[in-house]
């Protein structure tokens, strides 16, 4: 991903209206230009889209051409609407539902991660997905798969275990299978936020910021940050600044570029009433960070009412509704691509950085500090909420001259320093 300083990217997780991500099983071009039409209005210049994957491979040794050739299509109607296309392979997980083949449970149990019959297929279908779409101008690069970690620990209730090695070697096949079939392309994978803040999950913060050509992260204040701190708090509105900083302490790269794939105003948490605040104060406070690629929001349209079983937050976080009609949060974001068009991506230096100890940055036993609640979590927001713009930095690099000066970093404090008592 281009490291200049450049606009940063705004753009949106796409939701079909009709059927929501199963209309691969009916798919209809027409209606998907229509949904593009509706996207492209707001001026947004990117989609990120979602094969399912029982679908594209319902056996091992089957990936459809046809739903193949439907992707395309997709991609190509985007492309002719001025939109580029982030493409997520292993659908996986999505808005609460799994969406694994038959060929990898119950009676054909098969382990996802480790298996070699399964992660040989992974390997294929990707490689598939990528190639189908490397001649395409407007092909952004794929994504792994939609938080496929949810699948290695609980809460899931049918887990793949797998230790973080293991996890590590799986990722690095499968953006390896990305890059065969799309050389040169800027491939990703992408965690929901146990990576970041829950002390046991085996895909950790160092697999996310060093693998892969961007740090993906997924901004949701449901996690516990709303319900603490309120659909206003500082903590709520800076959540994905914080997580866009939290990644780059783990960083290898000083200006390694962080996209933040998903983002979006849960109700009730974030109640209609109060979506478009949230918007303006979310995107500003993620533009204040370093080396942003972009902002995708999370999603195109609403699901609609019809469809069964949703968690009540899925129905309504669309930019648009079901009949494609703009919200007050879609106008909020497309106010700010409009602002932001042509201007660089300049923010100040963060100079001020609060150190991190998780116990050991490759396995960070000791990352729930991060989470919402957690001693580090609750000093970075107070840090913010005075008035301050603070980094992080981990606290064995946090004494190292070198890495410090590649950040700009002139003063680090300690958690304490932020909670202690005044003199």
């Amino acid at each position: 991903m281009d490291r200049a300083a450049r606009t940063p990217r705004f753009g949106v997780n796409y939701t079909p209206t009709r059927g929501w991500f199963h209309h691969w099983l009916d798919f209809d071009l027409d209606e998907v230009r229509a949904d593009l039409d509706s996207i492209a209005a707001l001026g947004l210049d990117h989609v990120r889209v979602f094969p399912l994957w029982p679908v594209f491979q319902p056996n091992r040794t089957l990936i459809r051409p046809r739903a193949v050739e439907q992707l395309v299509a997709l991609a190509d109607a985007a492309g002719e609407r001025g939109l580029d296309v982030a493409v997520d392979g292993l659908q996986g997980h999505l808005s609460s539902f799994d969406f694994l083949p038959s060929w990898t449970t119950t009676w054909h149990r098969r382990h996802l991660y480790t298996d070699p019959d399964v992660v040989a297929a992974q390997e294929e279908y990707l490689r598939t997905l990528a190639a189908a779409l490397a001649d395409r101008p407007h092909f952004l690069g794929m994504t792994v798969g939609n938080e496929i970690n949810q699948f290695s620990g609980p809460p899931h209730p049918d887990p793949d275990r797998v230790c973080s090695a293991g996890a590590a070697r799986w990722l690095e096949r499968m953006l390896a299978a990305c890059e065969k079939g799309a050389p040169g392309r800027p491939h990703v994978h992408a965690e929901y936020d146990a990576a970041w803040y829950r002390d046991d999950h085996p895909f950790t913060p160092a697999q996310a910021a060093r693998l892969g050509a961007a740090t993906a992260v997924h901004s949701w204040v449901f996690n516990g940050t709303a319900q603490r701190h309120g659909h206003a708090g500082t903590a709520t509105e800076h959540h994905a600044a914080y997580l866009v900083e939290l990644s780059k302490a783990w960083a290898t790269d000083p200006h390694r570029p962080v996209w933040l794939q998903e983002v979006g105003a849960p109700a009730p948490l974030i109640g209609p009433a109060h979506a478009a605040r949230f918007t303006e104060a979310t995107v500003a406070n993620a533009l204040d960070c370093a080396d942003l690629w972009g902002v995708t929001w999370w999603c195109s349209h609403d699901v609609s009412r019809e469809l069964a079983d949703f968690p009540e937050l899925e129905y309504g976080l669309g930019l648009l509704t079901n009949d494609r009609r703009v919200k007050p949060a879609g106008a909020a974001l497309a106010r700010i691509a409009a602002a932001r068009r042509g201007r660089e991506h300049r923010p100040a230096v963060r100079s001020t950085a609060l150190a991190l100890d998780v116990g050991g940055a490759e396995e960070a036993p000791g990352r729930s500090v991060c989470a919402p609640g957690g001693a580090f979590f609750e000093a970075w927001a107070a840090l913010t909420q005075r008035g301050a713009r603070p980094a992080v930095v981990l606290e064995e690099l946090a004494g190292d001259p070198a890495h410090l000066s590649a950040r700009g970093i002139t003063e680090v404090l300690r958690v304490h320093d932020v909670t202690r008592p005044p003199a």
